[in-house]
């Protein structure tokens, strides 16, 4: 397939080695049993050219940095942060950046988010879902979130092997289901511990259409009325808070999810995905024949989910 850039690509992932030989320094070599693909920026600018993709913001994936030794994760974000910006600096016009923080360690996040947006000027920041055995929404996290609400920062929430998840016995991979509810626990905890409420001026992107967000919207509002005191904190009701997100396409454009999350959110807060590398070039293929043949969208839509929505979101690109 071949087609003049156009579009702007909010899920795209990059390996460098420096980043995967430091997770097999630590005896991580593959992700919820995924193994880590092949990545290089030619690789990835000549896919992104068959593909028509304009701009990548790109982030690192899940597994992330943190490993239990904080001095290492600080370590790592900021080379992580640095390559990323050099790749952007190489290429201005094809790619941008989520910067990555060493989350659980607060005060080296702020730090970081500091460094990432206020000198290398990354577009803006990405958060796992859930780091060790806690979740977005957090307590403990609220100065961050503090932070980046003070900054009117763009955030891409991404999916991460969730908790216990070697307990039951199962040997299916992480991203095939786990992910999925790894966003969704998160988005629910962001609902209900108040930070929505506290924190709007985060534009919150939610990976792989929202997890299981858009199907069991209604129930995750329900629990408001039915908990005594869970709904005090999100008084407008989970749904308000839902509708206000962003979802991106990547693994999920598709009728199965697309008709679910349009009748959450209009097309205006959807955002083009890939997911590229862990998801190749081909499933890339299918994403984009999904949105240009989805009968829910017109052509104004799909200029809005592929591009304009995005501009919005990141001003800089409009310039390029």
């Amino acid at each position: 397939m071949s087609t003049t850039p156009h579009r702007i690509d909010v899920h795209h992932h990059i390996l460098p080695s420096e980043y995967v030989n430091a997770l097999a320094g630590v005896g991580v070599t593959n992700v919820g049993r995924v193994s880590f693909p092949q990545w290089s920026p030619d690789a990835t600018l000549a896919m992104m050219d068959r593909q028509g993709i304009a701009t990548a913001i790109t982030s690192f994936s899940a597994p992330g940095v943190y490993f239990g030794d904080r001095a290492f994760a600080r370590d790592l974000a900021r080379r992580c942060n640095d390559i990323s910006a050099r790749l952007m600096s190489d290429h201005p016009r094809r790619f941008g950046v989520f910067a990555v923080v060493p989350l659980p360690d607060v005060d080296a996040a702020l730090r970081e988010i500091e460094y990432a947006l206020d000198t290398l000027h990354c577009d803006g920041i990405v958060l796992l879902a859930s780091i060790g055995d806690q979740y977005l929404g957090d307590q403990e996290f609220d100065a961050v979130y503090a932070e980046l609400h003070r900054r009117k920062t763009v955030v891409f929430i991404h999916p991460n092997v969730p908790p216990g998840y070697t307990v039951p016995k199962l040997t299916l991979p992480a991203p095939l289901v786990d992910f999925i509810f790894d966003t969704t626990r998160a988005v629910t905890n962001l609902i209900y511990s108040g930070t929505l409420e506290r924190y709007p001026d985060i534009s919150f992107i939610l990976s792989h259409a929202g997890g299981a967000v858009p199907y069991l919207a209604w129930r995750i509002s329900l629990f408001s009325n039915m908990q005594p005191g869970l709904g005090e904190k999100a008084p407008q009701g989970a749904i308000a808070y839902l509708k206000r997100l962003y979802y991106d396409t990547a693994l999920s454009a598709v009728p199965y999810a697309l008709r679910s999350l349009q009748e959450l959110v209009d097309p205006s807060h959807i955002l083009f995905g890939s997911d590229y590398p862990f998801a190749p070039e081909p499933i890339t293929i299918a994403s984009i024949k999904g949105i240009s043949t989805y009968d829910g969208f017109d052509a104004q839509a799909r200029a809005a989910i592929e591009r304009n929505n995005a501009l919005r979101l990141f001003p800089r690109l409009q310039t390029m």
